[in-house]
């Protein structure tokens, strides 16, 4: 009966709401925003709050920084899920937003999720936020610049949460150990060493950390003197799998294959392997990762190395034969190639020069000389005239013009002095020389 009593008020409410802050002073991280003297916090005592935007991970405490807020400015808080919520419940809520500033009374419409809204209903907002109904305040994981209209984003400040650094987990670790709202009724005997390894395991996040600290209380024993001990092979069972921040279709993803990317480009092997280890380890297709290697392996290497598009090419082969977990060795070895290989962008270059030209130039014609001419018409019209046929000439070389007239000339692909290419550039070379002397 004694155990059940210790435990009995963490049954009614999980630990992450129990420590839920009421103030500024007790919420943690964010000191760049709510520091002493930082802009949010001076906007927030000074009860000068107008419609806010949060932007950051889960568990950063958007949506207790809003509760704050309505408390702090004496506001009527209405808590409004984009997950549950359409248009008619906006309407509802905007009457009696409307009712309450008719009173006196100003009202913070806290929006959970608001990247979740479609446009119209996110419009739905506007013109209760610009006659003042009430303080929209708008969390979200996703970039706002893409997923919030840019009338509503127009008309409120962006605030970017970061996830909480180590040393600020483990400090609210040790409060939800002491207070009394936690487990400040309980003995607990947790080492420091312990408080650090949940705080890695959360990644950022204050709720994931608290949680895990509850998990493992709840999982260990307690003795004959009501003291509860936390071992560490409790602890290791309940943070076996270390939850990324990782979301294959967000911002993150984007984020993670642009730092693989230029990880390689920059031949840095050890910081590409980290980022695929990321990907891959949060579930990302090891397909969709293989066909970014391939695209490397001709935009940045090309042909300085040849073979690194072969290599990538096999690598996405053998994610498709085997798939995860195995497949990893495969795609570690080719961005550790990729990494390592000689630096080309001559090619992509190349294409992107040509390309412009293709789309601004006037369409023009292809010479006659190169055209086929399979009919007696085509013949009469000249449809191949003048072809020259370069296995018939010294060298299998002629000077035979392919491009059209007003191209005439145009370079498009210039060799770098990097690995193979420096024998492509002096085979380039030779070509135009042997070219400039045939009459």
């Amino acid at each position: 009966m004694e155990q059940q009593s210790i435990f009995s008020n963490t049954l009614n409410q999980p630990l992450a709401s129990r420590l839920r802050p009421e103030t500024l002073d007790e919420f943690a991280g964010q000191k760049h925003l709510i520091g002493e003297g930082k802009i949010l916090r001076k906007l927030i005592e000074n009860d000068q709050i107008t419609s806010l935007i949060f932007w950051g991970p889960p568990g950063v405490g958007k949506t207790t920084l809003a509760r704050i807020i309505a408390k702090k400015t004496k506001s009527q808080f209405i808590d409004f899920s984009a997950v549950t919520s359409g248009i008619k419940e906006i309407k509802s809520v905007m009457l009696q937003a409307e009712e309450n500033r008719k009173l006196g009374e100003k009202t913070i419409v806290f929006v959970d999720e608001i990247h979740r809204f479609n446009k119209a209903q996110q419009d739905a907002f506007l013109p209760f936020v610009e006659k003042g109904s009430i303080i929209l305040i708008g969390a979200t994981t996703e970039n706002p610049s893409f997923e919030v209209n840019s009338a509503l984003l127009s008309r409120s400040k962006v605030f970017v949460l970061q996830p909480l650094k180590q040393e600020e987990l483990v400090e609210l670790l040790k409060r939800a150990i002491k207070d009394k709202r936690g487990f400040g009724g309980s003995k607990i005997n947790i080492s420091d060493e312990m408080l650090n390894m949940i705080a890695v395991f959360a990644n950022g996040d204050a709720r994931n950390a608290l949680s895990t600290l509850e998990i493992v209380i709840l999982n260990s024993d307690i003795d004959e003197n009501n003291e509860i001990t936390v071992k560490t092979e409790i602890l290791e069972q309940c943070i076996s799998k270390k939850s990324l921040m990782y979301d294959k279709n967000g911002e993150e993803h984007y984020n993670i294959i642009s730092a693989l990317h230029k990880s390689m480009r920059n031949s840095d092997p050890d910081a590409a392997v980290y980022w695929l280890s990321r990907m891959l380890e949060a579930g990302e297709d090891p397909l969709y990762v293989a066909r970014r290697v391939t695209r490397f392996a001709a935009e940045d290497i090309g042909l300085a190395d040849p073979h690194a598009l072969e290599t990538a090419v096999a690598a996405y082969q053998a994610c498709h034969f085997i798939g995860m977990p195995e497949c990893s060795v495969h795609l570690a070895e080719a961005v550790i190639y990729m990494s390592l290989a000689p630096k080309s962008n001559a090619v992509y270059m190349a294409y992107e020069s040509a390309k412009q030209d293709a789309i601004k130039q006037i369409s023009e014609p292809v010479p006659l000389n190169i055209r086929n001419a399979p009919t007696k018409l085509m013949k009469e019209l000249d449809y191949g005239k003048g072809y020259l046929y370069a296995h018939d000439f010294e060298n299998k070389i002629t000077n035979m013009q392919c491009l059209p007239d007003s191209l005439k000339g145009k370079e498009y692909y210039k060799p770098t002095e990097q690995g193979f290419e420096t024998k492509y550039k002096a085979k380039l070379e030779q070509i135009k020389e042997i070219k400039s002397k045939i009459k």
